[in-house]
């Protein structure tokens, strides 16, 4: 299994999908994958996230699936379970560590302040999810930590969008973003999977001229 760095290297940004019906899993991941866009994080946020989780593992192999708000240990091994590649904590606990550890699971811990960088760094993390970004501060908050956290790589989201993703991305210290605008709503309706992959397909060249 890849480490964490190695996996967020690939991409500019990070879907970040909140998935509501499981039809919609896997012609989603196969156009964000298409789009060149491969490395998904399926959120807990709904009753169907495990499920989608297996079914896009099954059916888009290319794919490279993570599960994020996972703010219990019994939902590291559930996503561990159903397939999951990388596991995302919007806070970081030694609980959440430990399951991770225990799941062999790499793991994208999340931070907020200068005291949750400094006990996740302690934990033996130089690669933390800043979270969440715009409200926490945003690039000035990134630009912040460059200073004391030279040597620590930052995925900053929340509040991402098309609009700020290359701000942050042109930092030195983030290595990708995360970004909840590839699944909207009317495209899932219509299934209208061009539109969506054109959506990656654009946030792919986000990296050029940076």
């Amino acid at each position: 299994m890849e480490s964490m760095r190695a996996l967020l290297t690939k991409v500019p940004v990070v879907p970040v999908l909140s998935i509501t019906d499981e039809k919609y899993a896997v012609p989603l991941a196969q156009a964000l994958v298409a789009g060149g866009l491969p490395v998904l994080e399926i959120t807990l946020r709904t009753p169907v996230a495990l499920a989608c989780v297996e079914k896009i593992v099954r059916a888009v192999p290319e794919a490279i699936i993570g599960v994020g708000t996972c703010i219990q240990p019994a939902q590291v091994q559930a996503a561990a379970d159903a397939g999951a590649q990388f596991i995302v904590t919007p806070g970081t606990t030694d609980r959440l560590i430990a399951a991770a550890q225990s799941a062999h699971m790499p793991l994208l811990p999340g931070v907020t302040t200068a005291s949750e960088v400094i006990r996740a760094t302690e934990a033996g993390f130089s690669l933390l999810k800043f979270f969440p970004a715009e409200s926490a501060g945003g690039v000035a908050a990134l630009k912040a930590f460059s200073g004391p956290f030279s040597d620590v790589l930052f995925c900053p989201t929340g509040g991402i969008s098309r609009d700020n993703a290359r701000d942050y991305l042109k930092q030195n210290n983030v290595i990708c973003v995360g970004g909840s605008w590839f699944a909207p709503a009317e495209l899932l309706k219509n299934a209208d999977w061009q539109a969506v992959q054109q959506l990656a397909e654009v946030a792919l060249a986000f990296q050029e001229n940076l």
